[in-house]
């Protein structure tokens, strides 16, 4: 079958997002597949150019995946006509002066998020992309996840009827990398590389929030730095300057309220690494990474509020599964499939960097609001 090919520039691959979730389990598995199938009947074809600081653990990768090319010179790779597509895994605080190099050398581009450190910045972004003309697109693997767009589908099949409000709790221990190595890299423990909870999941809770539920207007937060000392990757002990912690209320379009918390210093006592209460007056729905259960208003029980006699009732029972109707492939990937058929089909792409801009401006809020101790309305962007 014929080949469409689409040369694409990986930087950042030999981190662990950008190697195990961007090559490995999206690119690398639609080359697997035989690429993605194009309006003209072909086949949408990565051709993959890897970049990274080190070359002897690019040439390990290559290698290890029968790639040959790669290299340290990012420049390089942009003046290369046969590069269409760029896309950045890199540490936060270096990305914007990537992103930027790449629009200006006319290559769509298509990155994890945050788009860049502060919100101003991520306007910037999103407006000149736009002034180049380049298709442009952020990460928001959490809106293909099984579990989520089963929410996403009682959302919009009128399950919840006026929804009422979402509760969200994400989070694990991150081990302090004395006795136990952590488990994240360290540099997401300092403000000056880039690091913060507040910075890293506020835009997931955005655009979950935004595409899922409703649009945030206001929002309410208090970070923390719960672990003030950590080891770092060479064993040396630093001190965290970034959150480890956040509690925000989030003010929604039409009443809604939602209420996250998102901590690297937590144990998990739930059934995922994140999970979502969303209640409404017909009926009340918990999601998780991949499952989500229901209550209908007619199958809800009547507890009594007794602290006197022990808990007869089985609440965790009295839920209902939601089938999965359907195949849910790695998020990731439905997402990178979506943005080739983007650049090559000019198929529609909401998640450009106008959403990822919107995205930061919600964690700046949040911080701001932490910072300030008090409510911070979010404006709209104008386009």
């Amino acid at each position: 079958m014929e080949r469409t090919s689409v040369g694409i520039i990986l930087n950042g691959v030999t981190g662990r997002m950008g190697y195990r979730q961007h090559l490995v389990r999206s690119l690398l598995a639609i080359r697997e597949q035989g690429g993605v199938p194009a309006r003209d009947g072909s086949r949408i074809w990565p051709e993959l150019t890897l970049v990274g600081r080190d070359e002897n653990r690019l040439a390990a990768i290559a290698q290890r995946h029968g790639l040959s090319a790669y290299t340290c010179d990012l420049d390089a790779a942009l003046a290369d006509d046969a590069n269409q597509i760029y896309f950045d895994a890199q540490v936060t605080a270096a990305r914007e002066k990537a992103i930027r190099a790449a629009i200006e050398a006319g290559k769509h581009v298509y990155t994890e998020k945050p788009l860049a450190e502060d919100f101003l910045a991520s306007l910037e972004l999103a407006r000149l992309a736009a002034a180049k003309g380049v298709r442009n697109g952020v990460v928001q693997d959490k809106l293909f996840l099984p579990g989520l767009r089963k929410l996403k589908r009682l959302v919009d099949g009128g399950f919840f009827g006026r929804i009422l409000s979402v509760r969200g709790e994400f989070g694990y221990w991150v081990f302090e990398g004395d006795w136990q190595h952590a488990q994240r890299p360290s540099w997401n423990y300092r403000a000056e590389d880039g690091g913060g909870i507040t910075l890293d999941m506020f835009p997931h809770w955005h655009y979950v929030l935004e595409q899922i539920i409703a649009p945030v207007t206001a929002v309410t937060a208090v970070t923390a730095t719960h672990i003030p000392e950590r080891v770092d990757e060479n064993g040396a002990r630093y001190r965290a300057t970034a959150d480890d912690a956040a509690y925000g209320i989030f003010e929604l379009a039409g009443g809604v309220v939602a209420q996250i918390n998102s901590s690297w210093a937590v144990r998990v006592h739930r059934d995922e690494l994140v999970e979502f209460q969303v209640d409404g007056t017909h009926g009340s729905a918990v999601a998780g990474l991949r499952d989500c259960r229901i209550q209908h208003r007619g199958a809800t029980p009547m507890p009594v509020w007794n602290p006197d006699l022990p808990v007869t009732e089985p609440f965790r029972d009295q839920w209902q599964i939601v089938p999965d109707n359907g195949e849910h492939d790695n998020a990731f990937k439905v997402q990178w499939e979506a943005f080739l058929r983007h650049v090559v089909d000019d198929e529609p792409f909401p998640w450009d960097f106008l959403a990822g801009a919107r995205g930061v401006q919600l964690a700046e809020a949040g911080l701001r609001s932490a910072r300030e101790g008090r409510r911070v309305t979010i404006e709209e962007i104008p386009r």
